[in-house]
Parts: C-alpha cells; sequence; structure tokens
C-alpha cells in the first residue's frame, strides 16, 4: 500500500504480510536509507536492521512501514554532503548539524497516521529508538512491546552505532 497524496511521487509504503485482526502486531517503521538499504552501504546499520526486520515479518506476520526520510529527515543530497563532512572525521550528528540541520529531523506521526488508517492502535515495535516508540505513543499509538533489532557492529559502523547509543539514546545493549 501507498500513502501520501494523489500525486504524491515518493510516498509512504506498507509492505503487510499475515496480519490478523487479533493479537498485536508485530510493526517495523523503517526511514528510507537509500545507501545502506539498496546499494548495501555499512557505513550505517539500516540495510541489515531492514533485512532482519522483513525476516521476522515474514516469519511471523506484521508490517513495515517505510517512511521516505532519507537521512534521518534531510534528504539524500544533504546526507551525501554529511557523508563527506563524516569522512573528514565528524560524527554524524556533528555533520548534521554542520549543514544546518538537526541531528535528527525525522516525524514519526505520519506512521501513527497510517496505523490509525489501518485500524492499528497498539504494536510490536521493531526498533532500538526511543523517540520512535515516543513518537507513535505521542500520536496515539501504544507500543505495547519494543522488540530489539540489534546489528553486530562492522569496523565501517562502530562509530556510527556508538554515537546512537551514547548521544541519541538508542538501545543497543
Amino acid at each position: 500500500m501507498a500513502f501520501g497524496d494523489g500525486d504524491e511521487m515518493h510516498p509512504h509504503v506498507v509492505l503487510r504480510s499475515n496480519v490478523s485482526n487479533e493479537g498485536t502486531p508485530l510493526v517495523r517503521v523503517h526511514s528510507e536509507c537509500m545507501t545502506g538499504d539498496v546499494f548495501g552501504s555499512t557505513r550505517c546499520d539500516c540495510g541489515d536492521q531492514l533485512n532482519r526486520a522483513l525476516a521476522s515479518i515474514a516469519e511471523e506476520g506484521g508490517m513495515l512501514i517505510y517512511l521516505r526520510q532519507e537521512g534521518r529527515g534531510i534528504g539524500l543530497v544533504e546526507k551525501l554532503k554529511a557523508y563527506n563532512l563524516q569522512d573528514q572525521g565528524m560524527d554524524t550528528i556533528e555533520a548534521n548539524e554542520a549543514l544546518g540541520h538537526p541531528s535528527d529531523g525525522r516525524s514519526f506521526a505520519v506512521a501513527a497516521e497510517i496505523l490509525e488508517e489501518l485500524h492499528v492502535k497498539s504494536i510490536r515495535l521493531l526498533t532500538n529508538n526511543p523517540a520512535k516508540i515516543e513518537g507513535l505513543e505521542a500520536n496515539g499509538i501504544q507500543v505495547e512491546v519494543r522488540e530489539p533489532l540489534i546489528i553486530e557492529p562492522l569496523k565501517e559502523n562502530a562509530r556510527y552505532l556508538a554515537v546512537k547509543k551514547a548521544l541519541m539514546g538508542h538501545l543497543l545493549d
């Protein structure tokens, strides 16, 4: 299913697998990451998280909400500029802020709207990000259970994951 305006070129997408009307569905709210999701970049853990979430959803049923908010909401071009700054020694937060963006400009209100449109009021959420839980709950979706989505760090993304944990509060233990 696609969600957006009728003339939307890049709508949010929902993939559903064996979602029943009983019980609390397993849900992954995933923000677009072209470099990780499509091209397999190991600078982040996005592609691995997406693949693991899809495997869990295929195995037990649930849904993926794929939000079109690339680069923590700054867009692909700005994200690639941030990569250049990271190559010069900045972390992801410093790079975004140096470009005049917030460290994380995403909103999860649209994911809550999509869930409401699908008549889903409570979920089991595949995430390590407490801001995602807060954003959904602030918009009327009850997160009954947080299911961790831990990816083993690689040398290419160890610093990225450390910043997510230390500075953004991600639950990576």
